[in-house]
Formats: structure tokens, sequence, C-alpha cells
């Protein structure tokens, strides 16, 4: 028998834990849904509290059956953890019925911090919302949220516009934020081959992302734990860009890098997620690999040395097949012209950008666009 004593301890000391509500589904293999958002919360340091709103039957696999919640189930759930416990940040995940997400809206309106992740699609891309839930989201949550964490293909849904390149995925976040959203955190970019693109974007801030670990970050339940830690982050005081940057850190340590190739050294692998993150935030205005060099701390030499470790490839050449992809991206997607390209990508003339999009794809912008049934 435990004794009181030290029952009354523990009682206590969940008294004085930070308070993290969590509102999803259940994942019954632990790696998503609320069973994984209790664990990161616990393991950063936070108190789960939990409204849960279906329940799902799933392997490896995927999905194979879903029971939603009744709404006054969920929203007795939610009501008494507000009451009792005054969470400041809430965390919202899998909700699929428009009248429970009509009703969230108004139970969680006083909360100050609002994570929502609307979980559009699965990770095998299976669409978990109907087309009423989309819309009620659009209306009655996306609008409340202080961050809106979703990947390119939800987003795609949402806006109905494709997301190719860098730019698209601007004007999606802009996009995004105008519907009352204050931050945005666009996931799974794709723009350069081998690589994952992360968009933040709010008042103030646009900063992009890049990792290399694609295995892992595409994991099922990676977006439920980063946004759990994200949440609990901001409960302890953090501001946006804090919460992020912490639980991206916690993610690396205990999750993402679970899967990472045992034989390259984390530093290297650190070293090179850090030059790609500063190539997308800089590609348009920074080509030389000094000015990535100088950002990191570390010498060109010790440069050349990562990259040839972790991708068997110069600086330079990782610089100039970034640019590369955005360069046939935005000439097969945009109607921007080609000397517009060549400015946004931070070419000083149209000759410049044409001599080394022609060293590298054998033909000028020009015949590569025509190639396509495209002119000018």
């Amino acid at each position: 028998m435990i004794p009181i004593i030290e029952i009354n301890e523990y009682l206590c000391n969940m008294n004085t834990l930070t308070p993290i509500l969590s509102i999803t589904g259940s994942d019954n293999t632990g790696a998503a849904g609320i069973q994984a958002d209790i664990k990161t919360i616990t393991a950063m340091g936070g108190d789960a509290l939990t409204a849960l709103t279906a329940v799902t039957v799933q392997d490896s696999r995927g999905i194979s059956n879903i029971l939603d919640l009744p709404t006054d189930m969920v929203v007795g759930q939610v009501k008494a953890i507000i009451d009792d416990r005054h969470p400041k940040v809430v965390k919202v995940g899998m909700v699929r019925q428009p009248e429970t997400i009509h009703a969230l809206h108004h139970e969680i309106v006083g909360i100050p911090f609002k994570v929502m992740v609307p979980g559009i699609l699965t990770a095998h891309n299976r669409l978990l919302l109907s087309e009423s839930a989309i819309t009620a989201w659009k209306s009655e949550l996306l609008p409340e949220a202080t961050l809106l964490i979703v990947r390119c293909n939800e987003a795609e849904l949402l806006l109905g516009r494709s997301i190719v390149t860098d730019d698209d995925m601007l004007q999606a976040a802009k996009r995004l934020v105008e519907w009352g959203t204050q931050f945005v955190l666009l996931r799974g970019g794709h723009q350069v081959a081998g690589q994952l693109t992360t968009l933040l974007y709010g008042t103030g801030i646009r900063q992009f992302f890049t990792s290399q670990n694609t295995e892992g970050w595409l994991r099922h339940g990676i977006r439920g734990a980063l946004s759990s830690a994200i949440a609990t982050r901001l409960a302890f005081g953090d501001d946006i860009s804090q919460a992020i940057s912490l639980a991206h850190a916690y993610m690396h340590s205990q999750v993402v890098y679970a899967v990472e190739n045992k034989n390259q050294s984390h530093r290297m692998a650190d070293h090179y997620n850090l030059l790609m993150t500063l190539i997308a935030a800089h590609y348009r205005e920074a080509h030389d690999v000094a000015f990535y060099a100088d950002h990191m701390a570390i010498t060109p030499r010790y440069l050349t040395k990562v990259t040839d470790s972790v991708v068997g490839k110069s600086p330079k050449q990782v610089i100039d097949d970034y640019l590369m992809k955005e360069s046939i991206s935005l000439l097969e997607t945009s109607r921007m012209s080609i000397g517009e390209i060549a400015s946004k990508l931070g070419y000083s003339s149209l000759a410049m950008f044409s001599n080394f999009f022609r060293a590298h794809q054998g033909c000028s912008p020009k015949e590569y666009r025509s190639s396509l049934g495209k002119t000018e």
C-alpha cells in the first residue's frame, strides 16, 4: 500500500504543474492522438489534461474504423477541465463533427493560446474530414488559432490552390493568416528532392526551416507530438519562435533522430540541417558558400567536409541544387517572366541567371519553358 503522505505529495505536485489541454482523438497504437500527447506533455514537464473526441481502430497500415463521440460528451469534458483547471493553452486535433467544431469554438474562446492541428489527411493521405467539417474548421476554429499547423497538401485542400514553390508556401501562409490565424506553421514542402521545407509565418515572422531527415519527420505521429510540444512550451511562457525552436529540439532528440542512419554523426547531420535551413531562408540574396559558413560559425573548408560526408556534394553544389529546383518550379508553375524569376532568385541580370541555368540544365530558361509548351 502507498503511504498517504506520498499520495498527498503527488497530488500537490500535480496541482503545481502547468496544465495543457489536448482535444483530439485516440490512437490505439500509442504513436499519435491523445496517447502521444499525454506522453509528450508529461515528458516535457507539463500536466496533460485531455478531452477525447473519437476512438479509432488502427495499426501500422493506417486507420480502419473511427467512432466519433457525441458533441455533448466532448463539450462536457472540455467544460469540466476549463472550469476546474483553467488551462492557458489548448491543442485541438482530430475533431470531425461540424456540430462539435461549432460547440468547441464557444468553449475554448477564452483560452489565451490555441494550437490548431485539423488533421485533414492522415500520414497515408487518407481524407479524415468531410467537406462540411472542413468548412466548419475554416469558419469556427482556424480564425481563433494562435498557431495553425498544417501540411502543404492539407493547405492545398483548404485554399483550393497548388503549393509547389517557396513562394507558393508564402502566399498560402499569408492567405491563412488573412482568415484570422495569428501564425501558421506550414510543413511538408518538397521543393528540393530529399529535403522537407517548413515555413513559420505571421506578424513580423517569415522563417523557413529545411531538413534532410525526411524519414524521421514523416513518421506517423510526428505532427501530433510536435504540436503538443509547442503547446507545452507556450504554456511555459515562451513566445511563438522560442516555443517552436525548443519543441523542434525536443523532437530531434527524442523522436526524429531515432530513425537516423547510425553511421552518420549527429553533429554532421545537425550542421547540414542548419545549412539547408539557412539556404531556404536566404537563397534569394546569397549564393556564395562563405555567407553560409559565416552564419554557421564554421569555415568553408569544414562546411565542405560536412556536405561531402552527408550527401557527397560540395556546399556550392548543394546551394546550386536548391536554386535549380526553385528555378524549375517557378518556370513550370508561375506566370512570372524569366526576368522576374531571375530577380526573385537574386541574380543581378537575366544573362547571369540564363548562364547559371544553362550550365546545370543544358538549355536556357526560355528554351526550358518553351519545351513545356509555355511562352513568355
